[in-house]
């Protein structure tokens, strides 16, 4: 059996991730940024309305006020993007690809960590690197995340996009954008991804530690020791 310390870094390493897991899961069916743009009536300069666009990964909603032309309701983001082109929707597409890669990778982290607590005390499956390697991935794959969202709904048009697609009869102004809850909870899953990192790399520092101590050279023994 292994050692209680083994178990018990392992398994808190995979309870880490589990609840990244769960945070990030909840996270994408939540809202995640609101785009407020400045709106007018086609061929005037008098931005006196608004339409906000709130984001979500798989669907969204927009809302005017005193905003000329446009239809109010939701969406769902792969549909209502199946007829535009350019970088906002493969940005969004490429970010829920990345949020999916992110599952897959903390799934093998916490399978390895929860084969690795029971496995034999002095043996690691694919060693500490498989759990080192899938939880870095997951980490950085997530914050690429975090920036290409933000750039999504901050540079490009995308808000714009949206609007034109329900009408283009109409000339957008300057935009504000806020980020969501669902946005702000991929922060916390990078965190745990990396507290799983930490707490596998302490017990292998403490292992080998206990190791290195074990194998103390002879020549730190005592002398009348080494003349019998």
């Amino acid at each position: 059996m292994p050692s209680s310390k083994k178990i018990l870094y392992f398994i808190s390493s995979a309870v880490s991730t589990a609840v990244s897991v769960g945070l990030l899961g909840f996270g994408m069916s939540q809202e995640w940024s609101t785009t407020t743009v400045l709106c007018a009536r086609d061929g005037t300069d008098e931005f006196n309305g608004t339409a906000a666009v709130t984001m979500g990964l798989f669907n969204g909603s927009l809302f005017r006020d005193n905003c000329p032309g446009c239809t109010c309701g939701g969406f769902y983001r792969f549909q209502r993007f199946k007829t535009t082109g350019g970088a906002p929707p493969a940005l969004h597409f490429l970010s829920v690809i990345l949020l999916a890669l992110c599952l897959l990778f903390s799934a093998g982290s916490i399978l390895l960590s929860l084969y690795n607590s029971v496995s034999n005390p002095y043996q690691t499956c694919m060693g500490y690197v498989g759990v080192y390697a899938c939880s870095s991935l997951s980490a950085c794959l997530s914050v690429l995340v975090l920036i290409l969202f933000v750039i999504n709904v901050s540079v490009t048009n995308l808000a714009e996009v949206v609007v034109f697609t329900f009408v283009s009869e109409v000339e957008l102004g300057k935009k504000s954008v806020e980020m969501k809850v669902g946005y702000y909870l991929v922060i916390p899953y990078t965190v745990l991804s990396l507290v799983a990192i930490g707490l596998i790399y302490f017990y292998e520092h403490a292992a080998y530690t206990h190791k290195q101590e074990q194998e103390k050279p002879t020549e730190d023994a005592p002398m009348e020791t080494m003349m019998y």
